[in-house]
């Protein structure tokens, strides 16, 4: 016998709404675990005391923006529009089964307009961080560090072409005074300071998102896209720093400074680092073991133009300050350059009579020139630890942390892709989503702790 449910669909219930959301539900935990009090204090500067129409509780407010970021809610229209109809949602809120939910525009106008250059997002992150070590979640004595690709908001086909100055590193001040120090050592005479060099460049400016960089790389797709740079701790995988930059910012660029940053703000005392290969840069290697951080770096390789003896071949004698090459001839050292760099040389008389002089160079002076960084000691520091057995066992953990956070960033909370346009947004747009990952994190495990006590 068929039936009709719409009487009962038109039929009135007394019920309530903290009944009907499941008691094991995510939002709950979150609700029950993390602090959301401090979000007043942050913001409320930036709200008129005594003028205007009564603003939306900013909690709320932020509460919305979580909730987007939660369940990967990529749209503010779509998010009003999930508020109305999910009973977890308005409960997280504090809305009841009628109250109205606040509108998407309001999440668009605060960005746009009080929340605009101001350190909001970055204020929030680092206070959650802050929670998390209160419950002994963070360590801050191991770091993992990376960084991933994400897709910008830009058409790949629409751009043009501008000239754009690129300045030389930052490092440059400490990098003139080991020249100048290795080249009085070896008695040669010093050099005119290296200036800051701009040199120019042609690149691709998106017409949407301008702030974007266009990235061409070997098995990686092909468009303009930005650069996501995190740093997890490696007790319970907590994201402690999050950094956004153009997609063709070199991964070594803002490490050391983001790494103070964390060491600073949240009284870190780091012992130890993993890091991609894309970090092992002399100057990387230099800071870390100058801070005294055992550092593991994976390695990177090198391949010399085909036919040619590789770098390795040639062996360097510290004592002596030289280095032999697979025919046991000596290459002396000449002079330290202002790059950095020492020269070692051979003697061109051995070197033309040499049966391995084809396999050797092929420059038109039988003269074969190997060239050894001012800081490769750092270098080599780094390899070794990379080698050791904790070195090893370290670098395994990579994979389990800082790669499992971005694929769960990307597949359970939207950040394959950019939802908004220019650098600022991008930037929200990472930090709000490291944030919710650590206070999902964090909810669940006090939940289980509590459980198990």
């Amino acid at each position: 016998m068929l039936r009709s449910n719409r009487e009962k669909q038109q039929s009135y219930e007394f019920v309530s709404i903290e009944d009907l959301v499941p008691q094991d539900h995510l939002l709950r935990k979150v609700d029950k675990y993390i602090d959301f009090s401090f979000i007043d204090e942050k913001v409320r500067p930036l709200y008129c005391a005594d003028n205007g129409r009564p603003a939306i509780d900013p909690v709320v407010l932020f509460k919305m923006i979580f909730l987007g970021y939660f369940y990967g809610i990529r749209s503010e229209r779509q998010l009003e529009r999930e508020i109305q109809t999910n009973l977890a949602y308005r409960w997280f809120l504090g809305l009841g089964l009628t109250d109205k939910v606040p509108d998407h525009t309001t999440i668009s106008w605060n960005r746009r307009t009080r929340f605009k250059d101001t350190n909001i997002f970055q204020d929030i992150f680092d206070e959650i961080v802050l929670q998390a070590i209160s419950h002994r979640m963070v360590g801050g004595r191991v770091l993992v560090t990376d960084s991933t690709h994400v897709k910008a908001n830009a058409n790949k086909h629409q751009y043009t072409k501008q000239m754009v100055l690129q300045n030389t590193k930052d490092y440059v001040d400490e990098l003139n005074a080991a020249v100048a120090e290795d080249r009085k050592a070896h008695g040669k005479k010093s050099l005119k300071p290296r200036e800051e060099v701009n040199e120019e460049k042609e690149i691709k400016v998106s017409k949407t998102d301008p702030d974007s960089r266009y990235m061409i790389r070997d098995g990686k797709p092909e468009g303009f896209f930005y650069l996501d740079h995190r740093t997890v701790d490696m007790k319970y995988n907590l994201i402690t720093d999050v950094y956004v930059t153009p997609g063709n910012v070199h991964d070594s660029v803002p490490y050391l400074s983001r790494l103070d940053r964390q060491q600073k703000r949240f009284e870190f005392k780091v012992e130890a680092v993993a890091l991609d290969s894309g970090y092992l840069t002399t100057p990387i290697c230099r800071g870390l073991q100058s801070r005294k951080i055992f550092a593991v770096i994976a390695h990177r390789r090198f391949h010399p133009k085909q036919g040619l003896f590789p770098r390795w071949k040639f062996t360097f004698d510290a004592e002596r300050n030289l280095y032999v090459c697979p025919a046991s001839h000596e290459l002396n050292y000449r002079i330290t350059d202002r790059k950095g760099y020492r020269q070692y040389a051979s003697d061109p008389e051995q070197c033309k009579n040499c049966p391995l002089l084809g396999q050797c160079t092929q420059s038109q002076n039988h003269r074969k020139v190997v060239t050894r960084p001012v800081w490769e000691d750092s270098k080599e520091w780094v390899r070794n630890n990379r080698l050791s057995t904790p070195g090893k066992k370290l670098y395994c953990k990579r994979k389990e942390t800082i790669e499992r956070s971005f694929a769960d960033a990307k597949e359970l909370h939207g950040f394959r892709y950019c939802r908004l346009h220019e650098l600022p947004n991008v930037r929200e747009q990472a930090l709000m989503t490291a944030a919710v990952q650590n206070m999902k994190k964090m909810a669940i495990h006090l939940d289980r702790l509590e459980k198990r006590g």
